[in-house]
């Protein structure tokens, strides 16, 4: 199964006559883990590559490997990111195909998951990715969580935009706040904000930030919302393609997908009722001294 994989990942490469021009290098990072990365990383390369675009899927994440799990290949992985970096295989080589029939133009390039952060070299990662942005339309780097040495490892003028994945929580922002801060002094300016796992009713009753409230509190332009999603958990319980079928949450990553890759205006859903940072303040103050006054 791999080497049918791997054989059509590098006949796609050299069929289609790519190294024309460089593709789009995304690093997806979150102030935190358990926000939703990787998943949300799964699903954008599949929505991308459903879209027509040649995507490659990078699982930076050294020693944590999980996209091979999220797309369903974790017994096809012979080489991996590493293998690369230390000359033992070619890019190439380590490519996986998760769904050749359904989308020939999704790649993974998988992790590996006995070993350190600090094992791959930043000068590899940087010659690493030229190579696959010169065969792919869009390489999206599922990063580790935090702002420590294994992502400020991944960080080089290869890549070209930050999406941050944020929950609607104060921890989380706090996280997300000083991510966006560690990844602006290492040059990497050009920052969105995807907010997950939003709850309409939260929202509208003051419990819960808005979309715009965080990336106002980020200071980072909003990319997405997407709403918190039964339909998509359960994908993923039952290890099934988390973009098949219809649900609110697939089709705000859908959305996300066309603003990553297209010049369409996508109009952004706005969850619930939106509230500034100062107008839930306000609401805090306003409960507080409710129950003072009982």
């Amino acid at each position: 199964m791999w080497t049918m994989t791997c054989r059509l990942a590098t006949a796609l490469r050299h069929k289609e006559g790519l190294h024309k021009y460089m593709g789009t290098a995304w690093i997806i990072a979150s102030g935190k883990g358990g926000v939703g990365k990787s998943t949300l990383s799964a699903c954008l390369g599949m929505e991308i590559a459903r879209n027509g675009q040649r995507v490659c899927i990078v699982d930076a994440d050294i020693g944590l490997r999980d996209q091979d799990v999220l797309l369903g290949v974790q017994d096809c992985i012979v080489y991996d990111i590493l293998d690369v970096a230390n000359g033992i295989c070619p890019v190439d080589d380590a490519l996986v195909v998760p769904k050749p029939d359904a989308l020939p133009n999704l790649s993974l390039l998988p992790a590996s998951q006995f070993a350190r952060a600090k094992e791959l070299e930043a000068k590899a990662f940087r010659k690493i990715l030229r190579t696959l942005k010169s065969n792919f339309d869009h390489v999206l780097i599922d990063a580790p969580a935090g702002i420590e040495r294994s992502l400020r490892g991944l960080l080089s003028n290869e890549i070209n935009e930050c999406v941050l994945v944020c929950t609607p929580d104060d921890v989380c922002i706090r996280n997300a706040e000083r991510t966006a801060s560690v990844l602006r002094k290492k040059g990497l300016t050009a920052q969105r904000v995807i907010v997950n796992r939003l709850n309409p009713d939260y929202i509208r009753r003051g419990e819960m930030y808005a979309a715009q409230t965080v990336a106002l509190t980020l200071d980072v332009p909003l990319l997405g919302e997407i709403p918190e999603d039964a339909e998509i958990y359960r994908a993923l319980l039952h290890h099934q393609s988390v973009m098949e079928g219809e649900s609110e949450g697939r089709n705000a990553i859908a959305r996300i997908a066309l603003r990553m890759t297209t010049d369409e205006d996508v109009p952004l859903p706005e969850y619930g009722q939106k509230r500034t940072l100062l107008q839930r303040l306000f609401q805090r103050r306003k409960k507080g001294d409710e129950k003072h006054v009982r």
